[in-house]
């Protein structure tokens, strides 16, 4: 049964929901009243983390205490495909002077153990924060080269270099049979807010997963927040979850791929669109309370709306030239870079792509 917040937020959305329905998905441009404010700083500067052999992914930054920006980013062998992050991902730590890199590799820092461990068969979707003196690097793994078994985990080290110490056990696990979130945990997003520390998470229901009469239907993707007291918890699940959830718009809108800061005494997310306004942009959302959300606007476009000049697509890449993965490089709490993956490049796999926030 629908919650009391859930009732309100789908009413709310209604009236905006049909004004774009039918209109945006097939429009070229998109009316000014969509676009967040945050939309209009963004400047693109260039391709980063261009690797021979490899697909990069999920570039996450931050600056060091050399002046330096690191980023942990996923990368996994060509040689698998676009969808070798699934069964083969590793997350490496790559320098450079500036945002602008180039990004010179240091190290591979988490690389799949093997039978027998929860994060045997792939690492992925790295997420880099400063907590409490140390170094917390937010991941996914999983074990057996499936969704089904995607865990959210907190590896932790003094330094950039390392050393990391990974968890034996995941740090968020998925809910029970039938719940909303039973199928996997994923996409970490984290904010330390008032002494505690919250963690939002990318979850869907294994029955609609697996029952769609739809092939092109697999879930709908929402997001929950687990709130603890202590960094390596235990994360207690709000009751009100899920705190983001489109589904109730019909067309299994849906989004992932969430970036929460806490800045202008407000949350702030930026995701990747599945179908609130189209698959090819960003969104932008904020709340008061981290938990009551704003009706999504645009954060960011394709990259052939910035000018950006690239060849033709190749034939096995299927979402050439868009934007996923939106992580911000953050200044004293204040985002002035943001990094996202996109398929192409020189190696016609995938990089990261930066810009500039002016």
């Amino acid at each position: 049964m629908p919650t009391r917040r859930h009732f309100l937020t789908t009413l709310a959305l209604a009236p905006l929901a049909r004004a774009f329905a039918g209109r945006l998905l097939d429009a070229p441009t998109y009316p000014k009243s969509a676009f967040a404010r945050f939309s209009k700083h963004l400047k693109p500067m260039s391709r980063a983390l261009e690797m021979e052999g490899y697909y990069v992914w999920c570039n996450s930054p931050i600056y060091g205490p050399d002046g330096k920006v690191h980023v942990f980013f996923s990368r996994w062998e060509a040689k698998k495909g676009m969808s070798g992050w699934i069964n083969g991902s590793e997350i490496a730590r790559a320098v450079a002077d500036s945002p602008a890199g180039p990004f010179v590799y240091q190290e591979t820092v988490l690389s799949p153990r093997g039978p027998g461990f929860w994060d045997a068969t792939t690492c992925h979707n790295p997420a880099i924060h400063y907590v409490d003196g140390q170094y917390c690097l937010f991941f996914m793994g999983n074990s057996n080269g499936k969704t089904n078994t995607k865990r959210i985990g907190l590896a932790t080290a003094p330094t950039l270099a390392g050393p990391w110490t990974r968890p034996d056990e995941p740090l968020l696990l998925p809910g029970p049979a039938g719940a909303w979130d039973d199928h996997c945990t994923t996409n970490p997003a984290f904010v330390q807010y008032e002494g505690k520390y919250w963690l939002y998470y990318k979850s869907w229901n294994t029955a609609e997963y697996e029952t769609s009469t739809d092939p092109t239907i697999r879930g709908n993707r929402k997001y929950g927040l687990a709130v603890a007291d202590q960094l390596h918890g235990p994360y207690v699940k709000y009751v009100g979850n899920p705190v983001i959830d489109f589904s109730g718009q019909g067309h299994n809108k849906q989004f992932e791929d969430a970036f929460v800061w806490h800045q202008h005494s407000r949350f702030n997310l930026l995701a990747r669109d599945m179908g609130v306004y189209s698959h090819e942009v960003g969104l932008y959302l904020e709340s008061k309370d981290g938990k009551a959300w704003t009706y999504p606007k645009i954060a960011f476009l394709p990259l052939r709306d910035y000018g950006v000049q690239e060849p033709p697509a190749p034939p096995k890449l299927k979402r050439y030239g868009r934007l996923e993965r939106p992580q911000l490089l953050l200044r004293n709490g204040k985002p002035e870079y943001m990094f996202c993956a996109s398929q192409g490049g020189q190696h016609m796999t995938a990089s990261g792509f930066v810009f500039k926030i002016t």
